[in-house]
């Protein structure tokens, strides 16, 4: 009798080109599903988040050190915010879009009074900026709250004036002197990076919003004049400028220390890194190893892989975000995901171009990533709310119903306990014992 055996499967190169198409047409199918943006924002935050908390633990702990403190000081003040940052990550993931319109001036409002409160008697001052507040001994900075109440209250009031934002005058009012305000109030502060940051937001909402190209030169004006009386006002601020434009800086223990010892961290790293605390610069060589130029550290020690899946992890969250613009109908939703976006990606860009040599030392941390409790928290709350919008996007909690169904039904099959705890293993005994008498 013949023995009829299957015929190997081809193999993915072996099925001709046609056949290999349709394979990446399915796969790319399988991928675009209403659920994709949710888990690209929320993957790609998470992830960045645990690399931020290894960096933050890696970098300062020489640090803390010195300072006669735990090496694990920075890294559990950091770890404690990321904690109380994840439930509220997931409260802001499950309010509905109705619930962000109506807080949309509340919000504003506690932000203007939260920065009035730097120029009070609790205002604190750090390296020339005065952009904290200390209560009880716990330090915050009122302008990353405001960089989401202004991203909220934004998209609120274009929303509703979307029709007439071809008019100079819907335009300028009321966006144009309370988003004034609030950038005032923090350059008053002495604080350029969040400035530019804010600046950032307010262009990048009224872009998508659908305002008319030729109102950006008018902005860009304002933009560069109150930049450069800033950057001529402070002699600090003209020193970078002058380190950064004057090509090689021979002051290395002055001007460009920071730089200088920045770009020596991203070469001694090389392609594939000195490995995970391994860094030299941390020891008292880089100013704000794990804050500022934490992106140097991550170069020095994980080398070219780990900053490129830094800069890959940033990429997935302007793709996750990007579809939700693309996808939803809900003008606001599309504006406050733009204002979201420009503020991440947008101070994210500026961070690695400052570490790496493009543009000067401007003093703003690396999101989700660099230390700092008040911007973690504010981050992850606003990519909770980004998280919200892609939850509603068409079919999309539909789809994370079925896949919760999925891992629900899954799960009875995976056993919880071992045989012994559910008396099993005592019958196997049991059995075994009669099965010896018999033999005997």
């Amino acid at each position: 009798m013949a023995v009829i055996t299957p015929a190997p499967r081809a193999r993915a190169w072996e099925r001709g080109p046609g056949r290999t198409s349709a394979l990446l047409v399915d796969r790319l199918t399988r991928w675009e599903t209403p659920a994709t943006s949710y888990y690209l924002l929320l993957g790609a935050t998470a992830l960045l988040v645990t690399i931020g908390l290894v960096m933050v633990l890696s970098s300062s702990s020489v640090e803390a050190i010195a300072r006669d403190q735990s090496a694990y000081t920075v890294f559990g003040r950091q770890a404690a915010f990321a904690l109380i940052g994840v439930p509220l990550m997931w409260v802001a993931s499950r309010l509905p879009v109705r619930v962000w319109k109506r807080a949309a001036w509340p919000m504003l409002g506690l932000a203007l009074m939260g920065q009035l409160l730097v120029f009070s008697p609790l205002g604190v001052g750090v390296k020339g900026n005065t952009n904290w507040v200390e209560v009880m001994g716990v330090r915050g900075q009122p302008s990353e709250a405001a960089k989401l109440a202004l991203v909220v209250w934004c998209a609120a009031v274009l929303a509703r004036k979307q029709p007439l934002l071809d008019r100079w005058s819907h335009v300028l009012v009321p966006v144009g002197p309370l988003a004034g305000l609030v950038v005032g109030l923090v350059l008053l502060g002495r604080d350029l990076g969040t400035g530019l940051v804010l600046m950032a937001i307010i262009i990048g909402v009224l872009f998508v919003a659908g305002v008319p190209l030729r109102m950006f030169a008018l902005a860009g004006v304002v933009v560069a004049v109150v930049a450069g009386f800033l950057v001529t006002s402070s002699q600090n601020r003209m020193a970078r400028i002058d380190t950064w434009l004057g090509g090689e800086c021979t002051d290395t223990f002055g001007a460009c220390w920071q730089s200088t010892h920045g770009a020596w961290a991203l070469a001694s790293g090389g392609w594939w890194g000195l490995g995970l605390g391994a860094s030299k610069e941390k020891w008292s060589w880089l100013p704000e190893a794990d804050n500022d130029f934490i992106y140097a550290i991550i170069g020095e020690e994980l080398g070219l892989p780990g900053t490129v899946v830094v800069v890959l992890l940033f990429v997935a969250l302007g793709v996750g975000g990007a579809r939700v613009v693309r996808r939803h109908d809900d003008v606001f939703v599309k504006v406050a995901t733009a204002g979201v976006l420009a503020w991440v990606l947008g101070q994210a860009m500026i961070n690695i171009a400052v570490v790496l040599g493009l543009l000067p030392v401007i003093g703003l941390p690396l999101p989700l990533v660099s230390s700092g409790g008040s911007a973690l928290i504010s981050t992850m709350v606003a990519l909770g709310m980004v998280l919200s919008f892609a939850r509603a996007e068409p079919g999309a909690r539909d789809a994370l119903s079925a896949r919760a169904g999925v891992v629900r039904a899954s799960l009875p099959v995976v056993p919880l306990r071992p045989a012994w705890s559910t008396g099993r293993a005592g019958e196997g005994s049991a059995l075994r014992r009669r099965r010896g008498r018999s033999a005997r």
